[in-house]
């Protein structure tokens, strides 16, 4: 049986990080793009995991990695998630409820 990246020691998260990346550079390179595109969530998910979820504040701003043309604001956190909206950079709702993986949300835009 497989255990859960929150029964993972920081250490064992890192190891699977490496791991996974592996994995993905492979299928990047054999062309299985589906297979890479799992392996990359399961990264972000690993990442989550070793960043603390306290830092994250309702009502806080923050760039999406991997969507320039995007932010994110918080409604409330749920583990290493957080829900909330995301909005284009003119404050157009893109969607009213969503939720990102922690490691997603990579510089705060509201100071």
């Amino acid at each position: 049986m497989q255990r859960r990246y929150s029964q993972y020691t920081v250490e064992q998260l890192r190891e699977e990080i490496a791991d996974l990346t592996e994995k993905a550079q492979k299928a990047e390179q054999l062309g299985m793009v589906n297979e890479y595109a799992v392996h990359q969530r399961k990264i972000v998910m690993a990442k989550s995991y070793m960043m603390n979820p306290r830092e994250y504040r309702r009502g806080h701003v923050y760039e999406i990695d991997g969507s320039p043309t995007e932010k994110f604001e918080i409604d409330y956190m749920n583990g290493v998630f957080a829900w909330g909206t995301r909005k284009t950079k003119q404050d157009e709702i893109v969607n009213a409820e969503e939720a990102l993986p922690i490691a997603l949300l990579i510089e705060r835009l509201d100071g």
